[in-house]
């Protein structure tokens, strides 16, 4: 921990006309108050003092401090000899914050990897895992910066501004407090770093090169080592905000305290809540999980919903139908898992399956998540899969990871790999893309899929007359896809040849869409279904299904599966008839619903 010095604010403390801050002068910025009024080095110090990850600490400062820090470290538990006095008085004869650190190092006798941190750095969230930040830093073969994005209203000029390649995390460019209009990177380094032993020995060639104690500055350091030594320096995003005390002056100490702490107290008090929405297949399905090519687009009707709220431990709340832990008798128990087998698995693996990947996620990619518990709960009237893509949302608002860290492609593919790796659930991507990509006010929204990652949005505000009927007792999607995948994997012509020709039925059916080619729309539809009949097989399609499509067929329409089993999509364009097969469904115990444009304000929702 350094304590450098610059330019003191205490005069403006003394010019305070309210009187307010007096008893604030000639205490070290590290000493002021914090967040929630702890002293902003007993919130490191705090952060630190952990024998499992640190042998030792050290606190650099200079002699004209020095005393405020011993009585410090005596009423803090914090060992006095660790504290560095540099011998400096004045400003002018400072050393330079890359000096401080040599000087612990050499007269400490350092030889092992170190971690770097500003004593007098206020931060937004005191709740980081500062564990998550070795863990990554061991591995990686380099340094590590940690960074931040600037907040609105903060300037690049007055930070040092990093480059992060997304792939790697290698930190490709530093600029120290780079002048307006330079660059337009909003990345933020901040002085808190991890060097690895075989790197100490640039400090004292830098020193060499820097003799000058206004330029012996750390970020004129990694702008050294990053841009001319090639050394490899990777960054970690913590997703909160970094002011430095000792570079602002009163009133921007006390607004940015005031901003931190409102946003603290902000945190806790509401719940967040996402919902995703049910995906129609209307073209092409199930080849998204065959690198083919699909239509999709969500309805507002059928939803699953996660509700996250902050809490002392992590809970994760069973649904009382999905998850049932209470029966009435043992033949209560019995009948409902004869009935519904489906709650021996529950909706509690998919919540807890999402969380173990998100942390394993930003580990991975170099985002320290802050150290918050919370409980999570959910609701749904669809398939649970789909609470994955809600759950992952209220994650992302939670630990306030942006659109940049965590973008829709990598999303769905996410909750794909949640779903085949984690729990081994057969899936196909287009669920996960319509899924993740709108909200409600957009509803309903299509996308034209085609594996990997290409995803594009569809105009679906002028839709033919699609209707979608559903048994009253589905399936759970994954269980009608039987041996297609394994037959697929073994190379089978017949499957694969399957696949290519579901990609171009979806090609076809997006020029008829686009042009407002209903008839041959319907037709692609019919061919749909045509195929993957052959495909799948009857037995493996289930009567039911085949009992739905064979009565739309009886009315002239149109009828497809539009997901994995117990739903139909069709297409009539005779709006006779289709008042007619809507009864005729309604009596056969099927509900049966028009789909229509999602209109924001209520009306033909």
């Amino acid at each position: 921990l350094t304590e450098e010095w610059v330019p003191s604010g205490h005069s403006t403390i003394k010019n305070d006309a309210t009187g307010l801050y007096g008893q604030l002068t000639g205490v070290p910025k590290a000493l002021l108050p914090g967040i929630g009024g702890k002293k902003i080095l007993d919130f490191w110090w705090e952060t630190v003092n952990t024998r499992q990850l640190f042998s030792e600490v050290y606190l650099v400062t200079n002699a004209d401090k020095y005393k405020h820090y011993e009585r410090w470290a005596t009423a803090n538990d914090f060992p006095v000899e660790n504290v560095v006095n540099d011998g400096s008085t004045t400003l002018e004869g400072r050393l330079g914050a890359v000096a401080d650190l040599e000087l612990a190092i050499r007269s400490r006798k350092l030889q092992d990897d170190i971690m770097v941190i500003a004593g007098d750095m206020l931060c937004a969230d005191q709740n980081f895992d500062i564990a998550q930040v070795l863990r990554f830093f061991r591995s990686k073969p380099g340094e590590l910066a940690i960074y931040y994005e600037l907040e609105e209203g903060e300037k690049s000029s007055s930070r040092g501004i990093v480059e992060v390649c997304p792939e790697t995390h290698r930190i490709s460019r530093f600029l120290e407090k780079p002048q307006e209009g330079v660059t337009a990177l909003r990345l933020a380094s901040v002085v808190f770093y991890c060097l690895r032993k075989a790197t100490l020995p640039y400090l004292s060639d830098f020193l060499t090169l820097q003799p000058q104690a206004q330029d012996r500055t750390f970020g004129r350091f990694w702008e050294w080592i990053i841009n001319e030594e090639k050394l490899p320096v990777f960054g970690m995003k913590l997703p909160t905000g970094f002011q430095l005390i000792g570079q602002v002056g009163l009133s921007d100490y006390t607004k940015w305290l005031a901003h931190y702490s409102a946003q603290q107290q902000q945190c806790p008090a509401k719940p967040i809540t996402c919902r995703s929405y049910a995906r129609v297949g209307l073209m092409g399905n199930p080849s998204d999980g065959f690198n083919g090519k699909t239509i999709a687009m969500t309805i507002s009707n059928f939803w699953a919903e996660v509700t996250l709220m902050e809490s002392q431990a992590l809970v994760l709340l069973p649904h009382p139908l999905n998850d049932p832990t209470e029966f009435g008798s043992l033949q209560d128990l019995y009948c409902i898992s004869r009935k519904e087998g489906s709650v021996y698995l529950g909706g509690l693996r998919l919540l807890q399956a999402t969380c173990k990947k998100f942390y394993q996620f930003c580990s991975k990619q170099g985002i320290a998540l802050t150290k918050q518990n919370f409980t999570l709960k959910y609701d749904t009237n669809i398939p649970r899969q789909v609470v994955m893509s809600a759950t992952l949302k209220c994650l992302m608002k939670f630990y306030n990871i942006t659109e940049s860290d965590l973008p829709k492609p990598t999303r769905a593919n996410f909750i794909l790999n949640v779903e085949t790796d984690e729990l081994f659930i057969t899936a196909g991507l287009q669920d996960r893309v319509v899924q993740v990509s709108n909200e409600k006010t957009t509803l309903p929204f299509s996308h034209y899929c085609a594996e990997p990652r290409d995803y594009i949005p569809m105009d679906m505000s002028s839709l033919p007359p699609f209707w979608l009927a559903y048994l009253s007792d589905p399936s759970d999607s994954g269980r009608i896809h039987s041996n297609v995948r394994q037959r697929w994997l073994n190379g089978e012509a017949e499957v694969i040849d399957a696949m290519k020709s579901f990609a171009g039925l979806t090609d076809q059916a997006r020029v008829a869409l686009q042009g407002m080619d209903w008839s041959r729309l319907a037709q692609l539809m019919d061919e749909n279904f045509a195929l993957r009949r052959s495909v799948y097989t009857e037995d493996c399609l289930g009567p039911g299904n085949l009992k739905m499509v064979q009565l739309a067929r009886q009315f002239g329409s149109a009828a497809k599966l539009p997901g994995s089993g117990g739903a139909v999509v069709g297409l009539c364009l005779d709006q006779v008839r289709l008042v007619e097969m809507r009864r005729a469904f309604q009596e056969a115990g099927c509900v049966f619903c028009v789909i229509v444009p999602y209109n924001p304000s209520g009306e033909n929702s």
